[in-house]
């Protein structure tokens, strides 16, 4: 996916190509993470669509719940989304930082070569 420390930096053109792609796929996430939390409280407590939206994007923003779940596959579901939503976190700034980071390194390598 990235080039290699000894090819040199790839153009700007290029690397905002790939800034909008991580961009693209965090979103892609995120969306796929919100219909599954979704589809889990409108099946596991019985929310209509517009609620079981408001609670899994609570959820998912870190924001916490809206109300307590009533059922007991509810809170099983809440509880397990609540840490799926920790890690689909974590996982979009790993995609959102990796092509900066990398760019940044490649550059401060590059340039150390060049120096040498």
């Amino acid at each position: 996916m990235f080039e290699h420390y000894s090819k040199p930096l790839i153009p700007r053109a290029a690397y905002h190509r790939r800034l909008v792609g991580a961009v693209g796929l965090a979103l892609l996430l995120i969306g796929v993470s919100l219909l599954a939390g979704m589809f889990g409280y409108h099946e596991f407590e019985n929310m209509s669509w517009v609620d079981a939206y408001l609670s899994a994007a609570m959820i998912l923003s870190g924001m916490g719940p809206v109300g307590e779940p009533l059922s007991m596959a509810g809170k099983l579901f809440s509880g397990t989304y609540a840490l799926y939503s920790g890690f689909v976190a974590l996982i979009c700034v790993g995609v959102l930082g990796a092509p900066v980071l990398h760019r940044f390194l490649h550059r401060f390598h590059f340039e150390e070569d060049v120096d040498a």
